[in-house]
C-alpha cells in the first residue's frame, strides 16, 4: 500500500527518509514542498534528486478529498460537498465518506472552516450533523486536505489572511490526535504557517480534551458550544452535558491556562422561544462572570428540526443584558444559509439543492 505524505510531520517524514537511507535534511525539503509550497506533482519536487523523486512516486501517494459539487451563496460564501476515499486508500481511516467545508470570503481576508470527522456523534438536537451520527473520524491528512482544496478552489478570491475553524462536522476534541496533527502542521511557520491567533478549535465541552489541549504547546483558540444557561436546559439540547454538566465544564474553562493576547470564546445558539429569554442571559452572564471571554449569539439557522430563528428584537435584548453585566457579545448572523452552509447545517445535503452548485469532475 502507497504511503500518504499528506498529514505527515516532519518527525514522520524523518524516519521515513531514514528507512530509505536519506539524509534528515531531505525530509525538511519534503515537508516544505508539501506545505508551504503546496506541490503534490512529486515529479515537479525539484530540490530532490531525481532518484529519490522516482522513489517517492513508486512508494507514496499525496490524496486531497474529491470535490463532488460546490455550492455558492448569494453572499458570497461556499460550501463544498468533499468526497473521502476508503480505508484501502486512505491509510486505514475507514469506510468512504462524503464531509463538507466552508469558504467564507471577507474584505481582506477569508475563513474556512473545516470538518473534523464524517456526521457527529453528540447528538445537538438543533443541529443537522447530527442526525447523520458518526461515520468515522478524519485523518490529519484530510483535516489538512480541506484547507489546501479551499485554498486552490479559491485562488482567484484570496485575501491576503486565512483563518480556520474546526467548526464544520463533527466535534474536534473525540478525534484529538488527528486534529492535533493537522493543526500543528497548519501553525507551523514552515508548513502552512498559519498564526494562532488564526486557528480556533470549537467543541460542545469535552472536558478531558480541553484540559488537554491546555496543555499543548502549540495550539489553537478555543471556543466552546453554550447553548443553554442551565443544566436542565442544556443536557435538553445538548445530551453530552448529562456527562459533563456545567459546573464540570465551568471549572475547565476557570483552569484553562489562556495566552496574555487570549479569550475564551462562547458559542451560544439562540433558538427561539427555548433559550433567548432575557433569564436565560442573567443565567449566562453570572455563569461566565470572572472569565476572560467573549460570546457569539448565533441565531438558529433553519433545518428540518422542531426549532426556529429568534426575533431579531430578542437576540439583540440578549447580547445588551450580557454586555451591561460585564460579557462582552456578538450577535453573529451566519453566512450560506441558502445554501445550508451555515452553522448546524451541514448534513451533506446533496439532493436537495440539485441545480444551484457547480459538480466538479
Amino acid at each position: 500500500m502507497p504511503v500518504e505524505l499528506i498529514g505527515k510531520s516532519l518527525e514522520e517524514l524523518g524516519a521515513l527518509a531514514e528507512r530509505w537511507g536519506e539524509p534528515a535534511f531531505r525530509a525538511a525539503q519534503i515537508y516544505h514542498a508539501l506545505y508551504a509550497e503546496r506541490q503534490f506533482d512529486f515529479g515537479k519536487m525539484t530540490a530532490l534528486p531525481a532518484a529519490l523523486r522516482k522513489r517517492i512516486e513508486a512508494e507514496c501517494t499525496a490524496s486531497l478529498p474529491g470535490v463532488a459539487r460546490r455550492y455558492e451563496s448569494s453572499d458570497g460564501a461556499a460550501r463544498y460537498l468533499l468526497a473521502l476515499d476508503a480505508a484501502e486508500g486512505n491509510g486505514g481511516a475507514g469506510a468512504a465518506a462524503t464531509i463538507e467545508a466552508v469558504f467564507m470570503p471577507s474584505e481582506g481576508r477569508q475563513t474556512i472552516c473545516v470538518s473534523t470527522q464524517a456526521g457527529c456523534a453528540v447528538g445537538c438536537r438543533f443541529c443537522l450533523t447530527a442526525t447523520l451520527g458518526l461515520v468515522r473520524n478524519l485523518t490529519a491528512g484530510e483535516i489538512l486536505g480541506q484547507v489546501v482544496v479551499l485554498l486552490a478552489g479559491e485562488a482567484a478570491r484570496l485575501g491576503p489572511r486565512t483563518n480556520v475553524v474546526f467548526m464544520g462536522q463533527g466535534e474536534p476534541l473525540l478525534n484529538y490526535d488527528a486534529t492535533m496533527a493537522a493543526t500543528r502542521i497548519l501553525l507551523d511557520p514552515e508548513g502552512i504557517g498559519l498564526a494562532a491567533r488564526h486557528v480556533t478549535i470549537s467543541t460542545s465541552g469535552i472536558v478531558p480534551g480541553i484540559e488537554r489541549l491546555g496543555q499543548e504547546r502549540v495550539r489553537p483558540k478555543l471556543a466552546i458550544s453554550l447553548n443553554g444557561s442551565n443544566d436542565e436546559q442544556r443536557s435538553r439540547l445538548m445530551p453530552i452535558n448529562q456527562k459533563y454538566p456545567l459546573a464540570t465544564l465551568m471549572a475547565a474553562c476557570r483552569d484553562y491556562p489562556l495566552r496574555p493576547w487570549e479569550r475564551l470564546t462562547f458559542e451560544y445558539v439562540l433558538l427561539g422561544g427555548e433559550n433567548d429569554r432575557r433569564e436565560d442571559a442573567r443565567r449566562v452572564a453570572k455563569l461566565l462572570s470572572g472569565l476572560r471571554a467573549k460570546v457569539n449569539l448565533i441565531p438558529w439557522n433553519p433545518g428540518e428540526l422542531p426549532y426556529r430563528t429568534p426575533e431579531a428584537a430578542a437576540s439583540e435584548e440578549f447580547r445588551r443584558i450580557l454586555t451591561e453585566r460585564g460579557v462582552p457579545a456578538f450577535v453573529r448572523y451566519s453566512r450560506g444559509r441558502d445554501v445550508m452552509a451555515a452553522c448546524g447545517q451541514l448534513a451533506s445535503i446533496e439532493q436537495s439543492l440539485a441545480g444551484a452548485g457547480t459538480s466538479v469532475s
